[in-house]
């Protein structure tokens, strides 16, 4: 097999394509084989029936379409392995001519191939990169908030007889209208006034609103069959509680932690505070790092690549006229491009590959993210195909630590910071990897 690559546009080849008869003739004997299995003719066994026969009942051609259809994919596969080619998006095909119609065994299947692919270029030096962050600073607001969090999970609800207000977890009612027809209701309903995760301007409508009073406001239907309108919703309130704290003291320390005092729970509380600090310090200098090398390259992007990741991002939740988060997407797509291309280049230059245990330990940390059983995920990745981009995933974090192992990274007081902890694939490495995911 023979093939030639036309660079078209900066991100889109044309691959040419020729191969002999003799390349496709293995392709033909399956297709003979397969098409005797389907078809029935008198005197001989399905599965049996001859060449000459096949030719006769359902032509030549036909065997020919079965034989190209799938041997097309291989052909393709094998034309950018020669050509040193990265694929994108759907190929397509053009200008096919089949060899062997007339029934003699010789001839060439050509074909041409338009796809999207990585661009051309060359890898900045980047072991000269110097990023700046914020200094590692601990307040004492930072370990209060620390303790804080700590209490609240020790917390209680106690009902209150005032206005509800930010914070407040509220029992309520719930009826919703559109044109004075009810299209919806619940009861019962337990909500955190200020959590954001039901209706618009429900936030608003239940700050000041006391246990038995009710308030209607008005809001737009965010999904359903009614999404996009707008409905009248009443809520009353019927009851409004707080959380109740316990006292930070030495009885506190010894419930919630080992330690006897709240002097040394506060100490740990420091510690803690000071290790989140530093994870939120390696992932500001990785995204930092990336950033810079992805402005100093400005890279192109295969336009039909991105459009359609946005048309798919924005039909997934139902937003397709929202013309202000397509550009959102759209700008994240075309970054997210950018990185993997960049990134992919630094693996294959630094030789890094990845090893089974780092594969099986992404996924059961992806796994515990989804709530999913570990087994049970990598077997969904497996049958939908997605194993080869989850290791591409791996292999450009390790590639991505590789650069930040090169780069200098300095805080705002001009104090070097050792990255040491985010680039030798330590647990400290990996917490920041899942922090930087969740922001």
């Amino acid at each position: 097999m023979k093939s030639s690559v036309e660079r078209i546009e900066p991100t889109r080849v044309k691959l040419s394509i020729e191969a002999p008869y003799a390349d496709l003739k293995p392709s033909v004997d399956e297709a003979y084989k397969e098409i005797a299995k389907q078809i029935a003719v008198p005197g001989f066994r399905r599965g049996k029936v001859p060449a000459r026969i096949i030719d006769q009942r359902v032509g030549r051609a036909a065997v020919i379409q079965e034989a190209v259809n799938n041997s097309l994919d291989g052909f393709f596969r094998q034309a950018i392995a020669d050509n040193d080619i990265q694929p994108l998006g759907t190929p397509e095909i053009e200008d096919l001519e089949m060899p062997g119609l007339d029934g003699k065994e010789e001839g060439d299947l050509t074909f041409t191939v338009e796809v999207d692919a990585v661009p051309e270029f060359e890898l900045p030096e980047y072991s000269s990169l110097e990023v700046e962050v914020e200094p590692l600073e601990v307040t004492d607001e930072d370990v209060e908030k620390e303790l804080d969090d700590l209490r609240s999970r020790f917390g209680s609800l106690k009902s209150v007889d005032r206005p509800a207000k930010k914070d407040d977890f509220v029992t309520l009612d719930l009826t919703a209208k559109i044109d004075d027809e009810e299209i919806d209701s619940a009861s019962d309903i337990s909500y955190q006034v200020g959590a954001g995760t039901m209706l618009d301007g429900m936030d608003e409508a239940l700050e000041g609103l006391s246990a038995d009073e009710e308030t209607t406001f008005e809001t737009k239907l965010a999904g359903g069959e009614h999404e996009g309108e707008d409905a009248q919703v009443t809520i009353k309130l019927t009851a409004v509680k707080e959380r109740e704290l316990p006292e930070a003291d030495d009885d506190f320390a010894q419930l919630a932690s080992e330690f006897d005092t709240i002097d040394e729970l506060k100490e740990d509380l420091k510690t803690q505070a000071k290790s989140n600090k530093e994870l939120q310090q390696g992932v500001e200098a990785r995204d930092k790092v990336l950033e810079l090398l992805i402005e100093k390259l400005d890279l192109p992007v295969p336009s039909r690549v991105v459009e359609e990741e946005v048309k798919r991002h924005l039909e997934g939740e139902g937003r397709e006229d929202d013309e202000e988060h397509g550009a959102e997407v759209r700008e994240q797509t075309e970054k997210q491009l950018r990185a993997q291309f960049i990134l992919d280049k630094v693996q294959a230059k630094e030789e890094i590959e990845v090893t089974q245990p780092e594969l099986i330990e992404y996924i059961i940390t992806s796994a515990q993210q989804y709530g999913m059983n570990p087994n049970d995920f990598a077997q969904a990745l497996d049958q939908s195909g997605q194993v080869g981009a989850v290791a591409g995933e791996v292999g450009r974090r390790k590639a991505l630590a590789a650069v930040l192992a090169e780069a200098v990274v300095k805080d705002t007081n001009g104090e070097v910071i050792d990255m040491t902890a985010f680039t030798t694939g330590s647990e400290e490495a990996e917490e920041a990897e899942d922090e930087a995911s969740e922001d």
